[in-house]
């Protein structure tokens, strides 16, 4: 199963505090992918935030990885943890009665 995390900022934390934990971060993602939990890691453009694409069998299981990042176990970020499912919608263009392509 997909989920999306999306990194939120835990009140209080300092820029400071990040900078020992940073290369320790990087190596434990690193491990995530090529272990295929993580699948895509990106940062987005308007703020300094993490948000990530993992492949778990449940959320548990995605919630068991992110808490293995240094800053997540420093309790220096967290994240908001979205399931996803395919979309469905496609269904309808081969839908038996009608839709588009039907002759």
């Amino acid at each position: 199963m997909k989920f999306l995390a999306l990194e939120r900022e835990v009140a209080g934390i300092t820029e400071d505090r990040f900078a020992p934990h940073l290369p320790a971060e990087a190596a434990r993602a690193w491990e995530l992918y090529q272990q295929g939990i993580i699948r895509e890691l990106y940062f987005r453009s308007d703020r300094d935030e993490a948000v990530l694409v993992l492949e778990c069998p449940d959320r548990q299981s995605a919630q068991a990885a992110l808490s293995t990042l240094p800053l997540v176990r420093h309790g220096l970020i967290a994240f908001d943890l979205i399931p996803l499912i395919p979309y469905p919608g496609f269904a309808r263009l081969f839908a038996e009665s009608g839709g588009a392509g039907a002759e």
